[in-house]
């Protein structure tokens, strides 16, 4: 017999104004927890999200593989995959599903800016596909 579990809500830690963190300390607390998947909202809320089911990962995937085709096609960018995260312009901490970022764009960063989070400098295209997990509250 099979039990399938539900998908679980993120976790939505309200931190601020206690806790405030520079985009190096954010990155660094992410690295230090690679098993978790972590952004940040603009208001400073953190959310821990659960995987994904397998028709959002399947969705996911589906982006990425479109965007990642649409870019070595146009080569006038990069596409990244999830895993990849943002720093974007109302400061929140985001890795969206799919990403993508203009080639000219990416060569001001430095070798060390492409291993972090990138700030909004570096602009970029994403897209998301929400599941039932991925739902945060008031987000619809």
């Amino acid at each position: 017999m099979t039990t399938l579990l539900e998908p679980m809500p993120p976790l939505v830690l309200r931190a601020r104004p206690a806790l405030t963190v520079s985009d190096d300390e954010f990155f660094e607390f992410c690295r230090q927890n690679r098993e978790l998947r972590i952004e940040q909202t603009r208001e400073g809320e953190w959310i821990i999200m659960a995987p994904t089911g397998f028709e959002t990962g399947g969705r996911n995937n589906e982006i990425s593989r479109q965007l990642g085709n649409w870019a070595r096609r146009d080569g006038t960018g990069i596409a990244a995959d999830s895993s990849t995260g943002f720093v974007l312009p109302d400061g929140s901490r985001r890795s969206p599903d799919a990403s993508w970022v203009l080639k000219s764009r990416l060569a001001s960063l430095t070798p060390e800016d492409k291993e972090a989070i990138p700030a909004p400098r570096a602009g970029l295209c994403a897209g998301a596909a929400l599941g039932q997990s991925d739902r945060h509250a008031g987000q619809d």
